[in-house]
């Protein structure tokens, strides 16, 4: 038997783990992204650095917007669970961008292979878990009664 550390086995560990882990790895993208452009087509692509539309940036930039409001969640989310339901909002809508990336990118290497076609999925897993903990949060909590 795995041998979890106790604050995995509780709903809120779950939560507060996943926000921690997305939002670690959005600052890493992000700051990749837009810090060091060459280590990311390296990394990925095997190749110089080459972007005349400047779509790298502007991926960073979406990334150091979801590690932004993934932080607000981490920090507020149990005060004010719909934070759970922005964070899987942002995962869900990023559901399909890796697959998309996968399939049209050129000269991608091996770590971009298993890595693009793993995040899709995990962002899928994630948003519904998120979506599902907000729920699970918000059932127990009973409706304001006064209009």
């Amino acid at each position: 038997m795995i041998n979890l550390p106790d604050f995995l086995y509780t709903e809120k560990g779950r939560v507060r783990t996943v926000l921690a882990a997305l939002l670690a790895m959005d600052v890493i993208l992000a700051s990749c992204a837009l810090l060091e452009p060459q280590l990311w087509f390296s990394i990925f692509h095997g190749t110089p650095y080459v972007d005349p539309q400047g779509f790298l940036p502007r991926t960073g930039a979406s990334w150091a917007a979801f590690a932004i409001l993934q932080a607000l969640a981490l920090a507020l989310w149990e005060r004010q669970p719909g934070w759970l339901l922005v964070v899987a909002g942002v995962r869900l809508g990023d559901c399909f961008t890796d697959w998309t990336y996968l399939s049209v990118a050129q000269d991608l290497t091996w770590f971009a292979y298993p890595a693009l076609a793993l995040a899709s999925p995990a962002n899928l897993l994630a948003g519904l878990f998120l979506a599902r903990a907000y729920g699970k949060r918000t059932a127990a909590v009973p409706p304001d009664p006064t209009p």
